[in-house]
Formats: C-alpha cells, structure tokens, sequence
C-alpha cells in the first residue's frame, strides 16, 4: 500500500464557527484520502498510510461530543496497524490531538495547540510543520486563508521530499454552501500539477473574485471611463455594437447578458449601473 506522504493542517476559527483541512503531497489526487470535515462536528486529516474509516468515523464521535483526544483513543484502539497512520483532529470546541506511528517514514511528527493540529510525514525536517504553525497562528483573514497560508508556508519550506504533486482544502461553516443550502464554504482539489500549491491559491483566488461581495465603497458607477471599458469589451464579444460612452438602455441590456454569462451576477447591479471594483479589474485584465 502507498504512503500519502503529506503535510496537512486541521483547524477551527471560533468566531466563524468553522472547520477546515488544506493538504499537500506527491501523491495523486491527496484531497480524496486525507481531508474530512464537517460542520458542527469538527475536522479530521488521515494519513501516511491512511485509514480512511478515521474520517467518517471520526466526525461521528466528535459530533456525539467525544474530544478531539478522546475520538484519537478510540480511532486507534483496535488498529493493527496504528504505527503506519498518521492523523490529525479538531473538536467541535476546538480542542486538537495529532499522531504519527512510529512506522512513518521520517522525518514524520506533529505539533497542535488550541483549534490547529499540523502534522507531516517523509519531510525533510522538522522546520516544515513549524513553519506552518507560525504562519497560521500569525496569520490575517478568514479560516480558508489563514490554512492557504499555513500550507503554502510548509511548501517552501521542504513539503514533501520527494517533490509535489496534488493539495487540497475544505472548509465547512453552517449554511455557507451555495445557495446557503449545505455547508461546504470552500472545496478545491488539484488532483495533479507541477505545482499544486500556487494553483490551489489562483482557485481561491476565483472563489474571493466569484463569491465575494464589496461594501458599498468598492462599487464602480458606470459612467465615464469605465462604461466605454465596458462598452468596448462587450463590443468584442459581440454583446454590444454602438460606442457612445454613455449608460443608457442598450447598454443596461447588454451588461445585463453578459454579467449573467461571465457568473457575476451577485458582484454586480445593472439596474443600479454599478459593478464591485475587483470583479472591473479582473474582466479588464482577462478581456480588454
């Protein structure tokens, strides 16, 4: 059986009420072994040989109110081959435990405190998981950039010896789903890439860009400069036809069309004539 030789966080915000994993390997597709979460019940990362059962298994227990420890005890009471695992746990509270057997291929370990745990295994040294902690702890942001950080973090620091190759984040908040309908806030796999951290980074990038919203003072009035910006790459993909620097009718109609085509349509208001600054600034650089 493969070693998922990995370095991953598990942690929870306690002010948004959230719980993530982000993970990096030289392994295929690590982001469908390694990280389980679940709102309301905690976070879970299973590897080095992964058990996979510690995943379901263990936000089941947590969720019944156990510990982070206390699920760890159980998940590895009857494993036989408990010295080949290596896992990480946060609590519905926050509390976290981690554990490498003593089989990992070294460098192997893990460290946590109050709502992270971080653990590595077939790392160069030590320095890796660190470095994570320091980053994460020190950290701005929400829990999804706040673990982006962490991992990108153990990335330049060594990661994986034997190089890169898949990572992966999942965060859950209740209700933070589309549609507000479930509660998975962020879930980005790169399955396979010669450098699956800085692509993980650019998809949440995308995510901010698609997904978020800006107060009332990062909103751009279509007028002027921006409406013939507009009005010109409208015009090159065949949206639009006249140039008259001017919102008017036709022009709603077809900012309309193409802000529901290009998936802005929660970042913009045509009826209102105004457009979130950063979504301008992306379709400028992608279009113009």
């Amino acid at each position: 059986m493969l070693h998922l030789s990995t370095f991953s966080i598990v942690a929870f915000d306690v002010k948004a009420h959230a719980w993530g994993v982000a993970v990096a390997s030289k392994f295929p597709a690590v982001g469908a072994v390694v990280p389980w979460t679940k709102a309301g019940a905690g976070a879970v990362a299973t590897q080095s040989i992964a058990n996979t059962t510690f995943g379901p298994r263990g936000l089941e227990l947590m969720a019944s109110g156990l510990s982070a420890e206390e699920t760890l005890a159980k998940l590895l009471a009857h494993d036989k081959r408990r010295e080949d695992r290596q896992v990480g746990l946060v609590d519905t509270k926050g509390r976290s435990a981690t554990f490498t057997g003593k089989s990992c291929p070294e460098w192997a370990g893990g460290l946590n405190g109050p709502g992270y745990a971080i653990q590595g295994n077939l790392l160069a040294d030590s320095e890796t998981i660190r470095q994570m902690e320091h980053t994460f702890l020190d950290a701005k942001g929400e829990l999804p950039e706040r673990l982006f950080a962490a991992l990108e973090a153990g990335g330049n620091t060594g990661g994986d010896q034997r190089g890169r190759q898949s990572a992966a984040i999942s965060v859950v908040k209740a209700k933070a789903g589309y549609g507000g309908f479930n509660d998975r806030w962020v879930d980005y796999r790169v399955d396979e890439h010669l450098n699956p951290i800085s692509r993980l980074g650019e998809l949440l990038e995308l995510h901010r860009l698609y997904f978020g919203k800006s107060p009332k003072y990062g909103r751009v009035k279509l007028e002027g400069k921006v409406v013939k910006e507009i009005q010109q790459i409208m015009k090159s993909l065949g949206y639009y036809s006249p140039m008259n620097d001017k919102y008017d009718d036709t022009t709603r109609e077809a900012f309309r069309a193409f802000i529901y085509n290009e998936n802005f349509e929660a970042r913009a208001d045509p009826n209102g004539g105004y457009i979130d600054r950063p979504v301008l600034e992306y379709l400028l650089k992608k279009l113009k």
